[in-house]
């Protein structure tokens, strides 16, 4: 099975809608359309920038794809300073990622809220980036596979084989991301492997459908030795995917 690559970057709290707009137009320079044909790239910057570059990139016609860092479940309703998937799918965004580490461990996102995403998320329109991932004293404890184990099948709970075809899941271990340390290609492998059989178990030929990110200090360095494995699909960038230069050079390794 051919699963087309994909590399997503994930902006975090950073860009203004200015800053934004300049960004995806320096990286749409340095990508020839070559490596967008053979890579799917994906800009997920915060909120507040979406529809500045939702403009810019169906008005200058560049092949980025648009995503959103968190969402509600709820399609309206009285959730002050929450965004429904129907205002994102509105504004033509194609992710939305659910359950980063940053949203568990600082906002209190259970598997259960993950799931209500996810769903929420398919049900517009749109694909889950279902982050899971585990602690430095999990992965010290050895239960890198139990913690990913409980954390996939609560993102999945009650989900069909065809949705989980669809989705994308992303492997970020919480103590590689934004520290510069990364899980060697073998233990990515690994991990992705064990995400891969996990869904196989459940929902049989899905696997071979589903996309399977790494995520954790990506950068130009160490990328091609990560993504040269079979069950890594491509990655979500941080940190790297912050400058155009090196999120291209990110991509063009993959490429």
């Amino acid at each position: 099975m051919s699963r087309r690559p994909l590399m997503a970057g994930n902006w975090k709290m950073n860009a203004t809608h200015l800053e934004a707009i300049q960004m995806v137009q320096k990286l749409a320079y340095r990508l020839p359309i070559d490596d967008l044909d053979r890579v799917e790239v994906v800009v997920i910057p915060p909120f507040t920038a979406l529809r500045s570059v939702q403009t810019v990139v169906e008005m200058d016609n560049i092949p980025l794809g648009v995503g959103a860092q968190n969402v509600h479940w709820a399609t309206e309703g009285a959730y002050t300073g929450e965004i429904s998937p129907t205002m994102l799918a509105k504004l033509s965004v194609s992710y939305v990622v659910v359950g980063h580490s940053e949203r568990r461990a600082l906002f209190g996102e259970t598997d259960e809220m993950v799931n209500k995403k996810a769903k929420a998320v398919l049900g517009a329109g749109m694909t889950p980036i279902v982050a899971i991932g585990e602690t430095l004293e999990e992965r010290e404890a050895g239960e890198v596979e139990s913690v990913c184990a409980t954390q996939l099948a609560g993102a999945l709970k009650g989900m069909d084989a065809d949705a989980v075809a669809g989705l994308v899941v992303a492997y970020e271990p919480v103590w590689a991301i934004g520290t510069g340390r990364h899980a060697e290609p073998a233990d990515a492998q690994t991990v992705a492997g064990f995400i891969r059989e996990s869904i196989r178990e459940r929902f049989s030929d899905a696997a071979e459908h589903t996309r399977i990110l790494y995520g954790g200090s990506v950068n130009p360095g160490n990328v091609a030795a990560i993504m040269a494995k079979k069950d890594v699909d491509g990655a979500l960038v941080g940190g790297a995917s912050l400058n155009p230069d090196t999120f291209a050079a990110v991509v063009k390794y993959w490429a």
